[in-house]
């Protein structure tokens, strides 16, 4: 059974619920904005294509400026390499030989695809598979407060860039972190750091890169980083509202979603439930919210079933087959939920995108 996308022009609250569906103006200015910034400040800006996982999007990042992506995982690279992007960074240790396979098959055909590492174990493996004819950019990952991977000290940073640039196979391309919000000065400090015991080793260190879209457009406050990356600013979600990062007339995805049952005077039942919504909460006590109804609470989540609690939303409550729009959390993790988007203008289908690296996930 085929799904029944919408024609052209056909008004979003038409379509099949549930959906995502993504504002092009929006969109575009969402992208416009970041660009120019990044632009103003003299630093390269490398998108993160995890937000939107669709090489139409990616092109639309490009056009407007971006000098690559930056992808999570092997296959979602695969998936961007086939789509024609040359220019494509890993932020992920790759580790195992299945995976080192399929990464220097991909290092064969796309024309600058880079790496991270932070430790000398990932960088063994790497080394053991490329060689110098062929050989494989690598950046340093550096924990700088964001408590995920990474060298833990500039020290640290150092020796493991020492052993890439040791590697026949390897080149040395710099550092990179992902560091918590409100991290600017410790990410100045450190990347200071690293590059006075680089040079002091003659150890060239040309990339410095910095990234997240809460702190995007803070991104002048680490004058030593010469790129940024970011991903979720291109649609953007409730948490990047409630982090300043944007307003509500920037947020470019809502989900669709119509109104199945009212059992009770204050119980909505919506069709759009984990399989839509996702479980992620993202520090909020609720699961999205729902555009001009205020006061509506999706409270619970089942698989297809989201309860809505309406005690407080006064006399104005939906009927059922109604159709609300929400504002998701986390919208990155929507976007793996889906094979399609639907882009509209003015409420009106302008066009149906693949979500072509959907599940992409090793």
């Amino acid at each position: 059974m085929t799904y029944p996308w919408p024609d052209l022009g056909t008004p979003i609250n038409e379509i099949v619920t549930p959906m995502p569906v993504i504002d092009e103006d929006r969109l575009a200015a969402n992208i416009a904005r970041a660009q120019a910034y990044l632009d103003a400040h003299g630093k390269r800006f490398r998108p993160h294509i995890k937000t939107h996982k669709s090489p139409a999007v990616a092109q639309q990042q490009l056009d407007a400026g971006a000098i690559g992506i930056n992808c999570q995982k092997i296959s979602e690279a695969e998936v961007f390499a086939n789509a024609g992007f040359d220019d494509i960074l890993i932020t992920y240790n790759i580790v195992g030989a299945a995976k080192l396979a399929r990464l220097k098959a991909l290092n064969a055909r796309v024309p600058r695809l880079s790496v991270v590492a932070d430790s000398a174990t990932v960088v063994e493996g790497l080394a053991a598979t490329f060689t110098a004819d062929a050989p494989l950019r690598v950046l340093v990952e550096c924990d700088t407060g964001g408590k995920r991977c990474g060298v833990q000290t500039p020290q640290q940073a150092a020796d493991v860039a020492q052993l890439i640039s040791d590697a026949p196979g390897l080149a040395f391309e710099g550092i990179l972190t992902y560091p918590a919000p409100g991290g600017a000065a410790i990410v100045e400090d450190f990347i200071a750091q690293t590059l006075a015991l680089l040079e002091a080793r003659s150890i060239p260190c040309p990339v410095r890169s910095n990234g997240g879209s809460p702190d995007l457009f803070l991104a002048h406050l680490v004058p030593s980083a010469t790129e940024h990356r970011s991903g979720t600013y291109v649609y953007n979600d409730r948490s990047m509202v409630r982090a300043g990062h944007c307003t509500p007339d920037d947020l470019a995805m809502h989900i669709l979603a119509t109104v199945v049952s009212r059992p009770t005077p204050d119980r909505a039942v919506l069709d759009a439930g984990s399989k839509t919504l996702t479980s992620d909460l993202l520090g909020f006590s609720d699961y999205g919210a729902i555009d001009r109804l205020d006061g509506a609470r999706i409270v619970s989540l089942s698989e297809e079933h989201a309860v809505v609690d309406l005690t407080d939303c006064g006399a104005s409550r939906p009927a059922v087959g109604d159709v609300v729009r929400i504002v998701p959390n986390h919208t990155c993790v929507v976007t793996n939920l889906f094979d399609h988007m639907v882009f509209h203008r003015d409420g009106k289908v302008t066009r149906v995108e693949p979500v072509s690296a959907r599940g992409t996930v090793w």
